[in-house]
């Protein structure tokens, strides 16, 4: 049988954003571009959310930092709820999908919910144990067992997109297409139909306190209040032709939010009466709104990762999980892991100087795409190049770019400098050279009118290289004054490295082609990376057998044997990456791409090694350590393992204590911490202590 381990070793250990992360991990946006359909807070600090392709992210400060948990599915999930505790949940989805955490989402189970049809709301009104469930074709599902048994009612054609059951598990009401409305008071063996006097969708149901008073949203800014148990519904004007997705009354009858359609944030502090539009700041569809605790600190949920935090009723809503979605262009890292560039559409500079926690957007002074960045020698002086013939130069870091004049009104897609004086630009048609920084710049004569997307000299000003359209590789070696052509088909070549000088380098494109000389050019030969559509990006950090490229579909392949085989690394997404850099060493990487991506990797792109060794205590050979609970308030225990040992590390690889497996963590301060048996590489663990 095969195991899997993780050696544990301090320099390759990464905090992002609050939490530790392995392979590939999102930078931009936070929540990992998955569109987010339902969150629950237990207290204004600790929260789930879920969404598509089986995301769940967990986060215990706030929103400030998420993590994504494993949910063993890629099934749409829907909804989420945690009645009790941050232990216990439950998520519902598509598929007829039922997932449960009794570890705070260290594990999550599947159920049997004995339907194949979407699921879209789960809530459990009193304790973990009675629960409800509701979806396509007028599925209602019912657990009184805590999940380990769900027993179903069709309540016929109808979709029930909300269910809400809001003092006791006996009274209870589902909302969902052309204003359906239900109402059940004995536990859901029977179910009422009321009208609304609507034939809109309705997707979601609050009643605030009790079964009296309730509202009901949906599309096109429809809204309807009860104050009699829905013997009646009345609309009320919500000011907007939005749909409106999600309900939360967090205090009373009378102060409400509603989440919808285009970013759209309602408020009602008269029970309905009026509702006035908030500035969200946020222009993707929000599904899902909810304030734990009070009035004055809410969270909203949506399309492509967003979450909005306010603290103060609504007036200010922070983008938590999203710092752009922009196409970002080209990463670069010009010495070290830390301080780096990434340029994109609509003139977008980003800055970090930690490594990426945070991006910092740089006023570029322009609107024009930037296609390219490079910082020649260090992380002051820099080039972005990019459409109309821009040209952009920094000398303070960003702090201020100034344009020069390229001559040209062409699009600019390639910029290569030597030091920082001697530089060359590519682009349609166009190649240009500047011996005084950038002061003044010649055209130079490639022989080819078409686009060229990359250029890079490699070693000196004299030698260099382009990636054209149409399978075409030029080549100089009098520094630009002629050029000589190859061909290779009718691929677009786009990206170029050459590690160790101008000798040996690869050329990518098109269907995954990887171009390789080993001669300065004379000849290249070619092989595949098995990639689905092109590659855009290569890069090769230290030498010539260790490289990475990047493409199409969330392309990430690896070599370590100079391109002759490449494995395939899971990126997270499905979009398009567009650079790929390792500033220092083959660990530490960068890749960004289309909707604002920005990717991280601190340990090669891998984080598990296959251990075949079958030695040791049997009960250890697991897929990790599994302490209950986790998170934890007081102290946690490995179950089955009380008696052995466990050494506990921080996020910097420090060793904090050794615990019985009985009593872990008892006098930890809150905080992410590591956990594996005591001198032993095997089942390093994640665990978490809350407070």
């Amino acid at each position: 049988m095969r195991y899997l381990r993780f050696v544990l070793i301090p320099a390759l250990l990464f905090l992002l954003a609050g939490f530790a992360q392995a392979g590939w991990f999102f930078q931009n946006p936070r929540t990992a571009g998955d569109s987010l359909r339902s969150v629950c807070f237990l207290g204004n600090n600790t929260g789930y959310a879920v969404g598509s392709r089986g995301a769940i992210l967990v986060t215990t400060d706030g929103g400030a930092n998420w993590a994504k948990q494993a949910s063993g599915t890629t099934n749409g999930l829907n909804s989420v709820h945690f009645p009790v505790d941050v232990q216990t949940g439950y998520a519902v989805g598509n598929g007829g999908i039922i997932l449960k955490t009794t570890n705070g989402g260290a594990n999550w189970v599947s159920q049997a919910s004995g339907t194949s049809n979407h699921l879209y709301s789960v809530q459990f009104p009193v304790d973990a144990q009675t629960g409800y469930a509701a979806g396509r074709f007028g599925t209602v599902l019912k657990t009184t067992d805590g999940g380990v048994t769900w027993t179903s009612r069709s309540l016929g054609n109808s979709l029930l997109l909300s269910v809400c059951f809001p003092a006791d598990v006996q009274t209870g009401y589902a909302v969902g297409g052309a204003g359906t409305i239900l109402k059940t008071t004995d536990g859901g063996t029977n179910w009422s139909s009321q009208a609304s006097d609507s034939a809109k969708t309705l997707y979601s149901v609050r009643f605030p306190l009790d079964a009296q008073t309730g509202y009901a949203v949906g599309m096109l800014g429809t809204v309807l209040k009860t104050t009699n148990g829905g013997a009646s519904w009345s609309s009320q004007a919500s000011g907007t032709s939005n749909d409106l997705f999600a309900l939360s009354f967090p205090m009373d009858a009378q102060t409400g939010y509603s989440a919808g359609s285009g970013g759209v944030i309602l408020k009602t502090t008269n029970g309905g009466g009026t509702w006035s539009q908030l500035s969200s700041n946020a222009t993707r569809s929000l599904r899902a709104i909810c304030f734990p605790e009070d009035a004055q600190t809410g969270y909203a949920a949506g399309d492509d990762g967003v979450i909005l935090k306010t603290t103060d009723s609504g007036a200010i809503w922070v983008n938590l999980g999203i710092l752009t979605t922009v196409k970002l262009d080209m990463v670069c890292f010009p010495v070290d892991a830390q301080t780096g560039y990434i340029s994109g559409r609509s003139g977008t500079i980003l800055k970090t100087t930690d490594g990426g926690a945070n991006w910092i957007p740089q006023s570029s002074g322009t609107n024009d795409t930037l296609l390219a960045i490079h910082f020649p020698s260090d992380v002051l002086t820099g080039y972005a190049v990019g459409g109309a013939g821009t040209i952009l130069k920094t000398t303070n870091g960003g702090a201020a770019w100034a344009r020069l004049g390229s001559g040209t009104t062409q699009c600019l897609r390639g910029v290569s400098f030597v030091d920082p004086q001697t530089g060359y630009v590519a682009g349609d048609g166009t190649v240009l050279k500047t011996t005084d920084g950038g002061a003044n710049w010649s055209q130079q004569n490639p022989g080819f009118s078409d686009i060229i997307f990359n250029v890079q000299f490699p070693a000196d000003a004299q030698t260099g290289y382009c990636a054209c359209r149409y399978g075409t590789i030029l080549r100089t070696t009098d520094g630009g004054a002629n050029w000589t052509s190859q061909s290779f088909g009718g691929m677009v070549l786009i990206g170029i490295s050459f590690p160790a000088g101008a000798q040996t380098g690869y050329i990518v494109g098109g269907a995954g082609y990887v171009f390789k000389t080993t001669n300065a050019g004379a000849s290249w030969a070619s092989s595949l990376a098995g990639t689905p559509g092109r590659l855009n990006s290569v890069h090769f950090p230290v030498n010539v057998q260790t490289g990475y490229g990047v493409g199409e579909y969330g392309a990430i392949r690896k070599t370590t044997d100079g391109g002759v085989s490449w494995v395939s690394q899971s990126s997270g997404t499905s979009r398009l990456v567009t650079s790929v850099c390792f500033p220092v060493d083959p660990q530490t990487g960068y890749a960004s791409g289309e909707d604002g991506i920005i990717l991280k990797s601190t340990d090669g792109g891998a984080s598990w090694v296959e251990d075949n060794r079958g030695q040791g205590n049997e009960e250890l050979r697991v897929q990790g350590i599994n302490p209950i609970p986790n998170p934890f308030v007081s102290f946690a225990r490995i179950p089955g393992l009380e008696a052995e040992r466990f050494a506990l590390y921080d996020i910097a690889g420090r060793r904090v204590g050794t615990y019985k497996g009985s009593q872990v963590g008892w006098d930890l301060r809150p905080g992410v911490y590591f956990i594996r048996v005591l001198d032993r590489e095997a089942g390093l663990g994640r665990i978490v202590k809350v407070r």
